[in-house]
């Protein structure tokens, strides 16, 4: 068994030590006593309190919990059909633009998508009164907008791998296509569905960016707070956050992961 060079495995450790280095670190003094976050005195739960306690935090957390819900719904829904007429429509006019449109919000920096939603809410309420201002329905249709990328990703992914004679036969029994897609095409794209929600969900609750440009009074998300906290100076509740987000984020990508891995393997 030829063995790997063992540079690789330096190169390794030193890379997965400077990414999760200071997220540990984080996780760590989220327990300390003190209320300096670099002098550890002591283990201590009492931050994780105190951060139930401020009622700012709470309500943050509330409004990004439902934008990341909505958000990933919507997303899940819009990305599916996009995903459906790439792979099931065969070639028209405009598929390749379909295309480019879909996947462009992946590749696209976030200060960019963000201005020019601002943009074009802007000029959407000067033209139509709708949206009226910027808020919570702002920020999910701009997280709708670039969530439904990667769902339409994840989808196409495993509709351009599924068997598509299981389709043709339930056609040729006689059943009509959307009987089809509900109890043929559902099943077998489940996992990808789940993925893609999952994916989205956690998107959404990051998303600091775009959300600062499409927001407005009132419609402030758990990342907006915790960047402005954090410019004052970090303190040990900010940490507890932190590790509660981390823990979140980590059990979403795991469940996610599982979902796909049947995907990938079937």
């Amino acid at each position: 068994m030829k063995k790997k060079p063992w540079f690789l495995s330096i190169a390794a450790v030193l890379g997965f030590t400077f990414l999760y280095a200071p997220i540990v670190s984080l996780i760590v003094f989220s327990f300390n006593e003190s209320k300096l976050v670099t002098v550890w005195s002591g283990f201590s739960t009492k931050w994780y309190g105190k951060l139930l306690e401020d009622p700012q935090i709470l309500g943050a957390a509330w409004i990004s919990l439902k934008i990341a819900f909505v958000s990933a719904s919507l997303a899940l829904v819009f990305g599916t059909l996009a995903a459906l007429v790439l792979t099931r429509f065969g070639r028209f006019f405009g598929k390749n633009l379909l295309g480019g449109m879909v996947t462009a919000p992946l590749v696209m920096p976030e200060v960019i998508t963000g201005l020019s939603l601002l943009l074009l809410f802007v000029a959407m309420e000067s033209a139509f009164g709708w949206p009226a201002g910027r808020g919570l329905l702002t920020i999910i249709i701009a997280h709708t907008t670039f969530c439904m990328a990667y769902v339409a990703i994840v989808v196409q992914s495993r509709l351009v791998d599924m068997d598509e004679s299981l389709e043709e036969a339930a056609l040729d029994l006689g059943a009509k296509p959307a009987r089809v897609f509900f109890d043929v095409t559902l099943p077998v794209i489940a996992p990808a569905l789940i993925s893609g929600w999952l994916l989205s969900f956690t998107l959404s609750l990051d998303d600091l960016v775009i959300a600062s440009f499409v927001s407005g009074p009132g419609a402030s998300t758990l990342p907006m707070v915790i960047f402005s906290k954090v410019r004052l100076g970090v303190s040990p509740d900010i940490n507890a956050l932190a590790t509660i987000i981390i823990v979140i984020v980590a059990l979403g990508v795991a469940i996610a992961s599982t979902q796909m891995k049947p995907a990938r393997d079937s």
